[in-house]
């Protein structure tokens, strides 16, 4: 045998346990760190992935407390942590805010288990000595430390809307309904004519029928969707022939934060009865 495997077969501190057997659970360490690192930029973290962290202890407790049964079950945490179908998934999401508010896991904890586990390797050190408990400590704070720091660093912020820019939380506001709106209204055959008469654009967040429940986007003629109406510009509102009036919610590009209230009402016409001449 060379001097390089005698060195590799050579016990560590702790008994049972090679500098082979530390190498190989080295690298798996590593393997994981990569996984959780391309799953964060994929936008998702760890759940029963961090079965990981027990597992890897359990294999290398197997070797001081010569238990072959510690060795099969950090291998089945191990296989979970990777196979499991929800191993890693995206971050929830609050209920009531938008996606950007999601739980996205935080630095605090991973930095806590870094510095913690540095301090007890450092004093080890020191000591030149350390007990099975303490490596145990180190390993566990390092692996964890390092993966919800890969998690928390790497996971994509979405993008969030502009502050000026309207959204839905704008129906449940308190709108201002000018005496002299700066949009228009024309009815057609299949609907109406929304205009910008206004020297400004006008960004509009979404309109509803009258006495309807709903929350429709704006679109042009051809169907594409239309949220600011520049000056001068119309937008096709599809209406049903019974429909008795819309409301539009807008703000002006100079008052953005000042939600308002366009409302129009009109009287649907009556279907005449067709009559029979005998």
């Amino acid at each position: 045998m060379t001097d390089l495997s005698l060195a590799l077969l050579t016990p560590t501190g702790l008994p049972g346990v090679t500098w082979l057997y530390a190498l190989a659970l080295a690298a798996l360490a590593v393997f994981w760190w990569v996984r959780v690192a391309r799953e964060a930029r994929r936008g998702r973290i760890p759940r029963q992935g961090w079965w990981f962290v027990p597992g890897l202890l359990a294999l290398l407790l197997a070797g001081p407390t010569e238990l072959p049964a510690l060795f099969g079950v950090g291998v089945a945490l191990l296989l979970l942590a990777e196979f499991w179908p929800l191993a890693y998934v995206r971050p929830r999401r609050i209920p009531g805010h938008p996606p950007e508010r999601a739980r996205r896991p935080r630095l605090g904890w991973p930095l806590f288990g870094l510095v913690g586990g540095f301090l007890l390797l450092s004093s080890a050190l020191m000591a030149g000595e350390a007990n099975l408990a303490t490596v145990l400590s180190v390993v566990a704070a390092l692996v964890a430390g390092v993966g919800g720091l890969l998690a928390a660093t790497l996971l994509p912020r979405p993008a969030r809307r502009p502050p000026n820019e309207p959204g839905f939380a704008l129906r449940w506001q308190t709108p201002l309904v000018p005496e002299w709106p700066e949009l228009s209204l024309s009815l057609t055959g299949e609907g109406a004519q929304l205009t910008n008469t206004s020297p400004q654009s006008v960004r509009v967040a979404g309109w509803s029928p009258a006495r309807t429940n709903a929350w429709l986007r704006l679109r042009t003629a051809e169907g594409t969707p239309l949220d600011t109406l520049p000056a001068g510009q119309s937008a096709y509102l599809p209406l049903q022939p019974h429909a008795s009036g819309l409301r539009v919610w807008y703000v002006l590009s100079s008052d953005p934060q000042r939600p308002r209230l366009f409302r129009a009402d009109w009287t649907p016409p009556v279907a005449q009865p067709q009559r029979v001449l005998n």
